[in-house]
């Protein structure tokens, strides 16, 4: 990768040998092999058995998750925020473990709508609950620096599945508490 790193340097009309750029190639790849890491994880690996049997039915919400990701049309930043929750069906998972699932999928070139359904999906096959939500919201540079050039736009995708989909009630109950966190 540092040697077509070095090629783009040079296509843009930089000197990669110049003080300041020496060590560009080798800071590159090792932040794209970082940005991109959640190719090398599983969600089975990183839930690591943290799924419990537990007497509950009640909707359990994590707000305000801070993702960052890469365009994969563009290679440029989106961040933002997940919010995720489901309705359990008699077991739960360690609440850190969804956050961990959100960096699998946001540490990937991706599209925030695919995104936002692998998440809510993943969780489905981990935790076969009653139903999962998850709303995304994000800035995404491509859209901020450059073509449009939209500094106030933000992106909000959902995917709701089981009961989120199915049930009103259950959906906007998710939504309430998006809002509230929202406004926090």
């Amino acid at each position: 990768m540092k040697k077509q790193i070095r090629k783009v340097l040079e296509a843009i009309g930089e000197d990669p040998d110049r003080k300041g750029l020496e060590r560009t190639p080798e800071r590159v790849e090792d932040s794209y092999k970082f940005l991109t890491s959640g190719y090398g994880k599983k969600v089975k690996d990183v839930v690591n058995g943290a799924v419990f049997k537990e007497k509950a039915d009640d909707m359990i919400a994590l707000c305000n998750i801070e993702m960052h990701s890469l365009c994969e049309h563009h290679l440029l930043p989106f961040v933002g925020r997940a919010h995720v929750a489901y309705l359990a069906e008699d077991r739960i998972i360690g609440l850190s473990k969804i956050p961990r699932i959100v960096d699998i999928f946001a540490r990937r070139l991706q599209v925030q709508e695919r995104m936002t359904r692998q998440i809510a999906e993943a969780l489905m096959d981990v935790l076969e609950p009653q139903g999962v939500g998850v709303v995304i919201e994000a800035d995404h540079f491509c859209m901020r620096m450059r073509g449009v050039e939209k500094q106030s736009s933000y992106a909000v995708t959902s995917c709701m599945l089981g009961r989120f989909r199915s049930d009103a009630r259950t959906r906007a109950e998710f939504l309430n508490l998006v809002q509230q966190a929202a406004g926090k």
